[in-house]
């Protein structure tokens, strides 16, 4: 329970400050540009506020449904349906009187706001936490290789020299974006026979790997034992128990874990042989895998210095042209994501609060609590982008089309269409959160 107190309240920390700076992107250029804010929340106030205080002609509140929040500007069709104020004559004050530059500066505010949070974040970080990095020498036993990188060439135990004829700062979690995100051609390899080779990539090795669900595609290699076998799964019911040392699958001998999740992963079978060496002696277990290739056990490192981990410093300017060219590469590799979700089997992965909670650690850590508002502020940016009516993106849409045909929308087709907007965004936090909780039920059933 503590732990998921811990999660909940960085995720409702996180959110709370990305809401409100959001709002204030809109709530800013609409008081400099003298349009009357009647509503400035926290959350959605249905029916009724936690909190509300009335200063000059604007409502600070809190409201009481945590799925966001917004600014009630007068004169504009928004989550409001304020149908009553729009039947009335535009005022100078209102928000559709408004040249339209000022409004798409209104409109565009919050994402302003959610991009520029997210660079100041990275620059922060930089400067405070430095970064960690990974280079080649650094990963003692090499690299672990998927199915996938194989059929290209690649073999157990390389380590990584190059990408496109330029070194990678850190390994471990750069390469993986770089073959999920980003168009690379080379990848050159050192063998554990001390061979340097250029191994080509094809355009869609992303593709390939997400649809084999060969994640990671390079894993370091690391010796191992059991540490601990989960009650009810399938590792515990074949027998197995603590400090055993799993030394073949299927026959095959391994020595890393890295080999261990490959056999489970390519196992041409069903039922998995394991053979385990425990007071000296070789047992013999046969197991079923759960479907996503779990056994239930938890794995200790036998060797510590499997990999070494490098701290690098950051002087202030540093820090700044850094956090500016981390936050351009999360922004792009994000939008380099939706190629994946507008699958069947993306679709199926999408989470809601109970997966982005997951994503902040047990353990109260600032670095890691500012690191995932950051990439939270250019999630929210980004979606808010997306040209659906009831976000940002839509009434951006409009905007657009209202200056390149100089004419506006009707105010009946904006409230549809806001009606429909928002329809279709319930349906998507009912989906995501929906397959959160399927998810739960499934674990809870095995």
């Amino acid at each position: 329970m503590t732990v998921f107190i811990i999660k909940a309240a960085q995720l409702f920390l996180s959110l709370s400050i990305l809401v409100v700076l959001h709002e204030l992107g809109h709530f800013i250029p609409a008081k400099l540009f003298k349009t009357k804010v009647e509503k400035f929340y926290l959350f959605f106030d249905i029916k009724f506020s936690i909190f509300k205080k009335k200063i000059g002609e604007t409502v600070y509140g809190i409201g009481w449904l945590p799925l966001g929040g917004y600014v009630k500007i007068a004169g504009m069709i928004d989550e409001s349906m304020d149908k009553e104020q729009m039947a009335k004559p535009p005022q100078p004050w209102e928000f559709r009187s408004k040249p339209t530059w000022q409004r798409l500066i209104i409109m565009l505010g919050g994402v302003f706001m959610n991009f520029v949070l997210a660079f100041f974040l990275y620059m922060v970080i930089l400067f405070v936490w430095g970064t960690v990095y990974i280079q080649k020498d650094d990963v003692k036993y090499g690299y672990g290789v998927s199915k996938t990188m194989e059929n290209y060439g690649f073999q157990q135990g390389d380590k990584i020299v190059s990408v496109d004829g330029e070194p990678i700062e850190n390994l471990s979690e750069d390469v993986s974006k770089y073959l999920m995100f980003r168009n690379i051609e080379t990848i050159q390899v050192e063998h554990t026979n001390g061979a340097i080779e250029d191994l080509a990539i094809p355009e869609d090795i992303g593709k390939q790997l997400f649809a084999a669900g060969d994640l990671p595609a390079f894993e370091p290699r690391s010796p191992f034992q059991v540490e601990e076998v989960e009650p009810g799964l399938p590792a515990e019911k074949a027998g197995l128990i603590a400090q055993d040392k799993i030394v073949a699958v299927n026959g095959n001998p391994i020595t890393y874990f890295s080999d261990f999740t490959y056999q489970l992963k390519n196992s041409a079978t069903t039922d998995i042989v394991l053979e385990v060496e425990r007071n000296n002696e070789t047992k013999k277990f046969t197991l079923t895998p759960t479907e996503d290739n779990k056994v239930g056990i938890a794995v200790k490192r036998t060797d510590l210095d499997f990999i070494k981990v490098n701290q690098r410093e950051y002087s202030l300017a540093e820090s700044v042209s850094g956090g500016i060219s981390k936050g351009y590469w999360e922004i792009k590799d994000y939008l380099a994501q939706f190629q994946y979700i507008f699958t069947k089997k993306g679709a199926s992965q999408i989470g809601g609060f109970a997966a982005i909670g997951q994503m902040f650690p047990s353990q109260w850590n600032w670095q890691v609590f500012w690191k995932m508002t950051a990439f939270l502020s250019i999630m929210l940016g980004v979606l808010n982008l997306l040209p659906i009516p009831a976000l940002d993106g839509g009434h951006v849409m409009f905007l657009l089309y209202e200056i390149i045909s100089g004419r506006k929308p009707g105010d009946k087709f904006m409230e549809y269409a806001q009606l429909v907007g928002f329809v279709l965004l319930i349906g998507l936090v009912l989906f995501a959160n929906g397959n959160d909780a399927f998810k739960a039920i499934q674990d809870w059933l095995k």
